[in-house]
């Protein structure tokens, strides 16, 4: 299918915006603590959601625009009960569909995302110790999780896995993430702990890439791969292994210069950084008949230079009780 382009959205630093995350559901079936701290939050209800069709009228109206990469995230998308339709009439806009998900239900949508064209899948998963993934998840479900990725993999999907680097655990367990890349072809991403909304961040709980690095390299004969421009991550290989490590350097080192996305939230609020407070309300003007084409291109225009305007480039100087945005499953991922 094709669609007229009617120009790209760039920013005041001439940032090009290609890459678009849309957030289904702010439900999850796990508890992490740094995504969603209480066990009783509440979710948003039906009517405040973007509909199906509104998904698809919004995600139409971002690829006129120069979308060509489309993220489906949550909370977990996979619990959004309409998930096959809104994947089957994403499938039909000119993007790469991709998604992120915990995992757990992915045997029950295989074929749905075969059918779709998506051919990439990052799961979320910050232990190889079930023990450990109970204590993080407050779910009892790792081997669910584990034997999904191995279905993953069978079908021939890329696989990359989310490792959320958290201080106490990953110096445990980065050894084993790199050990299974040696006969699977996976793609494990570390990322460098966070500041939201009620995850009791502080710069003490962020074990940085540096120091990540050194603890593979003392065991490891590794070497550094190409990244593309917009690539977030740091990419490098074990000589030998079938899969790559990565590292998503977000507090020791950002990357803002050649962002290239925007956000959209599950009640469908525009936002143009992860960390920005700034919102502009697609869903509200969309119910209301108006054109949205004008709104997206002034979000993308008020985007900071670096970390939403809210966190000083020197991550050993922000305060998280000073940022204003919401909590990461109020996001999406």
């Amino acid at each position: 299918m094709t669609m007229e382009q009617k120009g790209t959205l760039e920013d005041r630093y001439g940032r090009v915006h290609n890459y678009l995350r849309i957030s289904l559901t702010d439900n999850c079936n796990f508890r992490c603590s740094y995504c969603m701290p209480e066990e009783d939050i509440s979710s948003m209800p039906n009517a405040k959601l973007m509909q199906v069709e509104e998904i698809n009228i919004l995600a139409k109206k971002f690829v006129s625009l120069g979308i060509n990469k489309i993220r489906l995230t949550g909370g977990e998308p996979l619990v959004r009960k309409e998930f096959p339709l809104i994947l089957a009439q994403l499938a039909e806009l000119p993007v790469e569909l991709t998604l992120t998900s915990n995992g757990v239900f992915i045997d029950k949508f295989i074929e749905s995302f075969k059918t779709a064209g998506l051919k990439k899948v990052n799961i979320s998963l910050d232990t190889l110790n079930a023990d450990t993934f109970y204590k993080l998840t407050k779910r009892d479900q790792f081997s669910q999780v584990w034997n999904n990725i191995q279905l993953l993999l069978k079908h021939q999907f890329r696989v990359k896995i989310n490792v959320v680097a958290l201080n106490g655990i990953i110096e445990k367990e980065i050894l084993d993430f790199i050990a299974i890349t040696k006969e699977l072809p996976i793609h494990v991403r570390f990322i460098e702990f966070m500041p939201f909304a009620g995850n009791y961040w502080n710069k003490d709980k962020v074990f940085t890439a540096a120091k990540m690095l050194q603890m593979i390299r003392e065991e490891y004969e590794i070497m550094k791969l190409q990244d593309d421009p917009n690539d977030t991550a740091k990419a490098y290989q074990v000589k030998g292994h079938m899969g790559t490590f990565a590292f998503i350097t977000t507090m020791s080192e950002h990357f803002c210069g050649t962002c290239n996305r925007l956000r959209l939230t599950a009640d469908g609020k525009m936002k143009n950084c992860l960390f920005g407070k700034d919102e502009m309300d697609l869903l509200g003007a969309l119910r209301a008949g108006d054109n949205i084409d004008p709104l997206i291109k002034i979000a993308v225009g008020k985007k900071h230079a670096a970390l939403g305007g809210q966190i000083s480039t020197d991550y050993t100087l922000a305060s998280a009780d000073k940022i204003e945005n919401r909590s990461m499953i109020k996001i999406g991922g």
